[in-house]
């Protein structure tokens, strides 16, 4: 197991490093967040095809994170080449673009965001190496139930939201329709039941795993709630959209809830 972590750590650490060095070309980092879902995708395929056994449990972790990787990653990058740098990334780096060590600031930014996504990746990378050719136990099939709950949200959410920027006339308008009318972030919330149901599933190998692997759950809720994901979001909304502050009073941030009136 411990071989097979180093090994996903080195390739891991390789990839962000050619990374780097093209968002230092092109004076963008922003792409990150697409290589974020493409990324722990991959470290769970890698784990499967280095465990020496890869019974049903380990194939459903892996396919889970490997579907929910994919799409992501595939929405985030089609999304990033559409329209651009994100702003949360030019507010961070501007000072770094004007004192021309840009280069450094994105060798710096691809350096934590390997090790944050690692950590996170650890109940899909330890799951799929620790199962060996145990089957689907009801743990894991409580994981499963939720991360399909999650994928369904955030998949579903995000279709809405696309459609709804595609439409000129909803311009400087808040999306307050669908999923979006009972939580802000309906994609936050569906990564987090993902990334719970697969730490679920990981951890029918039992108390070891469970605990070494909590991590990344417990960190990618907190950072989609309460660090760069939510707050800085909405930062931005604020400003841009006078009616976004109303739409705060009423809709939940983060759990799905009936709106207030």
């Amino acid at each position: 197991m411990l071989e097979g972590l180093m090994i996903n750590a080195l390739a891991l650490a390789v990839l962000m490093a050619l990374l780097a060095r093209a968002a230092a070309k092109i004076g963008d980092v922003s792409f990150i967040d697409a290589v974020w879902g493409a990324a722990m995708a991959l470290l769970a395929v890698s784990a499967w095809a280095l465990a020496a056994d890869k019974g049903p449990r380990a194939s459903l972790i892996a396919a889970m994170a490997l579907i929910w990787g994919a799409r992501l990653g595939w929405h985030l990058y089609t999304r990033w080449r559409a329209h651009g740098e994100d702003v949360r990334y030019a507010r961070m780096l501007g000072k770094a673009r004007k004192a021309g060590k840009y280069g450094a600031a994105a060798a710096q930014v691809f350096a934590v965001q390997s090790v944050l996504l690692y950590v996170t990746c650890l109940p899909a990378q330890l799951g799929v190496l620790a199962a060996g050719r145990e089957g689907i136990g009801p743990l894991a099939m409580a994981g499963g139930a939720l991360w399909l709950l999650g994928f369904s949200f955030e998949t579903i959410g995000d279709a809405q939201l696309t459609r709804f920027r595609a439409d000129p006339a909803n311009k400087g308008r808040v999306l307050d329709t669908g999923l979006w009318r009972y939580t802000r972030h309906p994609n936050y919330f569906g990564d987090a039941c993902v990334w719970w149901g697969i730490w679920l599933a990981a951890s029918e190998a039992g108390i070891p795993v469970a605990l070494a692997s909590v991590a990344g759950p417990v960190f990618l809720t907190f950072t989609l709630t309460r660090w760069s994901g939510k707050p800085l979001l909405e930062k931005g909304l604020v400003q841009r959209r006078p009616d976004y502050a109303d739409y705060v009073q009423r809709t939940s941030g983060f759990l799905p809830w009936p709106p207030k009136r």
